[in-house]
């Protein structure tokens, strides 16, 4: 098959005008002018998506697929105080309600343009969103105690689910890694225990990690409104002295920053100290500029990272703390935040952060011989985004275009692996009218 726009966004490449690409089963095999493919495959299919984008899928650096169900419940607040809403409506779903919700959030990443997602989940549901609508995915299991007493049962728990997780899925799409939640929810102890574990077994590790102003002075000082919830939440017989370091120097004397394959989710509170560690250690970062700035969390230093070479990639985090699985939103308004708040003479451009949404996500996740671009050879994570609407016109630069103009509306086609999974108004893999159906009975659960 031979999929044309009027722009093929290779992106490790140059724009090609009037492009096309090439695809056998679930390979790209070439790239290049419709014409020139045309005449040297004459026998191939095409399909023509015209004033149109054709592009890598995008790559979702992290997100919570099952917190769909709060999309909207917590919206006015700050990054502590919704935290805790958060926590409290978690208790009212029980295992269908997460099921469903991380469905929801997998129709609309495909919907979206997103082909491969970094999810953190403790119930597992992502695990079977992902399988069902044939995405690619990291699917992170979530683990975290304050007490030390539970280290032992909890790293069991989670490494029985990651052994049920592997083997419930088909092919080669879906990784499975392990993640402590956050500096201020898991015992010095299990950050060690999950470090040996991914050392031993090769284990990808994901964390929240110095991504407010509460959590580091919670850390820091033991002084936040963190410090007093949740020690109430986990248990008021359990201590917290404060560590006088950094979130990030205080994961480091635990061994997490070790670990091969960790990505660090946020940093908006690193100093240049910090970011030293992260560059020596080549821990990972993601980037989520939509929720950072809704809930008051801070600014990534982006440029700062960059230049020392850290591997940085975009996230949406989840809908309950940003309402839409939306990366062209993520890139417009990360793009926009970082020349507001870092005006340099290196001006941050539109196709850096295209880069940022797919192969730099990609790279963090050491998948970037895989997918992230489109080059003969790469899985065909593919995706085609309408570039003819009225507020797109007339289209001066694709990347300035897709950035600045369009959103996950503009998607009109999703590729993975070679398999459509979203065309035109149409998800081949999922039950649309039951998950919509779903929506609205979580909806009412949540607000009774």
């Amino acid at each position: 098959m031979i999929l044309a726009a009027r722009y093929v966004l290779p992106v490790a490449a140059p724009h090609i005008e009037y492009g096309a690409v090439l695809v056998r089963d679930d390979r790209i095999v070439e790239i290049g002018e419709l014409s020139a493919m045309r005449a040297a495959h004459p026998e191939e299919t095409v399909r023509d998506f015209g004033l149109a984008a054709l592009m890598p899928g995008l790559v979702d650096l992290h997100t919570h697929l099952e917190y769909t169900a709060m999309r909207g419940l917590v919206d006015d607040l700050p990054y502590a105080e919704w935290k805790l809403q958060v926590l409290e409506k978690e208790s009212l779903l029980d295992s269908e309600d997460w099921e469903d919700a991380a469905m929801l959030g997998a129709l609309e990443a495909l919907r979206s343009g997103i082909t491969t997602v970094a999810d953190l989940t403790d119930s597992g549901a992502a695990v079977r969103a992902v399988n069902t609508s044939g995405m690619r995915a990291v699917v992170y299991r979530e683990v975290q105690t304050m007490d030390k007493r539970r280290v032992a049962e909890v790293m069991d728990s989670a490494q029985n689910d990651i052994a049920e997780w592997k083997s419930s899925a088909s092919g080669d799409l879906l990784t499975v890694g392990i993640a402590p939640h956050s500096a201020y929810s898991c015992h010095p102890e299990l950050f060690r225990q999950v470090s040996d574990y991914a050392i031993a077994t090769g284990t990808p590790v994901a964390t929240h990690l110095a991504g407010s102003r509460e959590e580091y002075e919670f850390v820091k000082y033991g002084a936040s409104r963190l410090a007093f919830e949740y020690r109430q939440k986990w248990g008021a017989d359990i201590p917290w002295l404060p560590t006088g370091v950094s979130p990030v120097q205080y994961v480091l004397q635990w061994g997490l920053m070790d670990v091969p394959e960790l990505l660090a989710v946020h940093c908006t509170q690193v100093d240049e100290h910090d970011i030293d560690v992260i560059a020596s250690k080549d821990v990972a970062v993601a980037f989520c500029p939509r929720c950072n700035a809704k809930l008051g969390m801070g600014v990534l230093p982006l440029r700062k990272l960059l230049n020392r070479g850290v591997r940085v990639g975009i996230g949406t985090d989840s809908p309950a703390s940003n309402n839409t699985m939306d990366m062209f939103d993520e890139m417009r308004i990360g793009l926009l935040i970082q020349r507001a708040v870092d005006a340099h003479e290196q001006f941050h451009v539109a196709r850096k952060f295209v880069k940022l949404g797919t192969f730099d996500s990609a790279r963090a996740l050491r998948m970037e011989h895989t997918v992230g671009s489109l080059e003969p050879g790469k899985a065909a994570d593919i995706i085609a985004v309408d570039l003819s609407h009225t507020h797109q016109l007339p289209t001066q630069y694709p990347y300035s275009t897709v950035v600045h103009a369009a959103n996950q509306d503009n998607v009109i086609f999703t590729m993975v692996d070679g398999r459509v999974l979203y065309d035109e108004g149409e998800w081949m893999t999922m039950d649309v009218e039951r998950l919509k159906a779903r929506a609205e009975e979580l909806r009412v659960k949540l607000r009774s």
